[in-house]
């Protein structure tokens, strides 16, 4: 066994050390370089902007209303007797003064000629009476007649003369009853059918009522609003039930029909109570609306919107750009330098998938409305779309009231109003669901919780 190596041996083997010290370097300066390498910069996140804008923006107030006729008449028989003739067509319009009925007339022509003969003796009587006075003074003057004589005659001839006038009322009644027998249309309308028969016994008492006019070009729409509402519109200084020529807008009234239509016709206030009725905390508000095709009808109950105000030039954003957090409303705005600054804001109205800010924004300024939630004040960002503002043709804020009228049924009013209440879009229209920004704050809390959960 050797001891020993040879030189060529021991410079193989340096080789070969050397060779293992220079894979053991390598190995360890990759690891050095891949554990101590420097982590890549994140990319700026990526958001969609869109510039505030502005627009008139129309706040409603929706109620339920109950219809009636401007004018209702019930047509009675003033004198008693039998029903001879009905000289129209039921449901038809029928004019002022038009003939409707006659009661028999026989005892009422009678009881006239009677008193006409009776008014003829009394009036004799009173020319007789007249002559004998007459004929008594020039006595009484050449002292032959006495005072007494005298008295006669003038009390004679006097009470003759109220004879007369009793007669003569007696007449003007009598002539009035006959004219009863005749019944005629006090106004121009549509007349109902007949309450009673013909040949039927008629009269003052229980069997009076014949039948019904009702005069419905003009309908009246009687709802209930809040006192909230009116304390608003007094802010706003909107007088309801009084037009005024110096606003540019008045608050008219919009009704839609059963069939879920929108009427063509839009009416106006012309009465509201004075005082509030405190069992319920609303008061009665009465709109005139035109109805010349007689579309509506009085006894319906329709979906009442009242124009309460209109925000003119105001500064609207998208609905999905705001954020609703403990400490309140914001959004992002984009400044020059694309870094993003936390706006807080006081919302107002929603509509149509937008809202009003009232404080805290202007319009024109760019505000982030996809991937805010990923967002610190601060952060640089990329635009990835520049959305231009949708802007409806008109803005329009529907404030819901669960009110009905003062004198209506609930059971009826609730029946009637799902009927006629029903939006046309569904339920997720956003015009149609929307109070103000009280009412859309719910709707934003929940997009608010859902970004911190995310």
């Amino acid at each position: 066994m050797r001891l020993y190596w040879t030189k060529k041996e021991i410079k193989l083997k340096k080789k070969r050390m050397g060779i293992a010290m220079l894979c053991v370097l390598a190995v360890l300066g990759v690891y050095y370089y891949v554990t101590h390498r420097p982590a890549p910069q994140p990319l700026p996140p990526v958001v969609c902007i869109a510039p505030a804008y502005q627009q008139d923006v129309e706040i409603y107030g929706e109620y339920v209303g109950r219809m009636r006729a401007q004018q209702f008449v019930e047509v009675r028989a003033r004198v008693e007797g039998y029903l001879e003739q009905m000289l129209f067509e039921e449901g038809t319009y029928v004019s002022k003064n038009q003939l409707l009925f006659v009661i028999n007339q026989e005892q009422y022509r009678t009881k006239a000629e009677k008193v006409r003969a009776q008014l003829k003796k009394d009036e004799a009587q009173a020319l007789k009476a007249k002559r004998d006075l007459e004929r008594i003074r020039p006595l009484y003057e050449q002292n032959a007649a006495s005072q007494l004589d005298l008295d006669n005659a003038i009390a004679a001839y006097e009470t003759a003369e109220a004879t007369v006038a009793m007669s003569r009322a007696d007449l003007d009644q009598a002539q009035l009853e006959l004219g009863y027998t005749t019944v005629r249309s006090p106004l121009s309308g549509h007349i109902s059918e007949r309450h009673v028969d013909l040949g039927t016994l008629v009269g003052p008492g229980a069997k009076s009522l014949l039948a019904t006019i009702v005069k419905s070009d003009t309908v009246l729409v009687d709802f209930s609003m809040t006192a909230l509402d009116y304390l608003k519109s007094k802010e706003r200084n909107v007088n309801i039930g009084q037009k005024d020529e110096n606003r540019s807008w008045q608050p008219n009234v919009t009704i839609t029909l059963a069939d879920n239509t929108v009427y063509p016709y839009k009416g106006l206030v012309d009465f509201a109570e004075p005082q509030v009725d405190p069992r319920t905390g609303t008061f009665s508000v009465r709109a005139e609306m035109p109805n010349p095709d007689r579309v509506l009808l009085p006894g319906q109950f329709t979906k009442v919107k009242l124009l309460l105000d209109v925000r003119e030039k105001a500064t609207v954003v998208p609905l999905k750009s705001v954020i609703i957090e403990k400490g309140g409303a914001f959004i992002y705005v984009m400044r020059k330098d694309t870094t993003v600054e936390r706006r807080f804001i006081e919302l107002g109205p929603e509509f149509q998938n937008s809202v009003v800010v009232e404080r805290g924004l202007a319009a024109g300024e760019r505000i982030v409305t996809e991937g805010q939630h990923k967002l610190m004040p601060g952060m640089t960002v990329r635009v990835a779309k520049m959305e231009k503002p949708v802007v409806p043709a008109s803005a329009t804020v529907v404030k819901t009231q669960n009110t009905t009228p003062a004198d209506s049924t609930q059971n009826a009013a609730n029946t009637s109003a799902s009927q006629a209440a029903q939006p046309a879009g569904g339920k997720g229209q956003q015009t149609k669901g929307k109070a103000d920004a009280t009412s859309g704050k719910g709707k934003l809390e929940k997009q608010g919780k859902g970004s911190s959960a995310q």
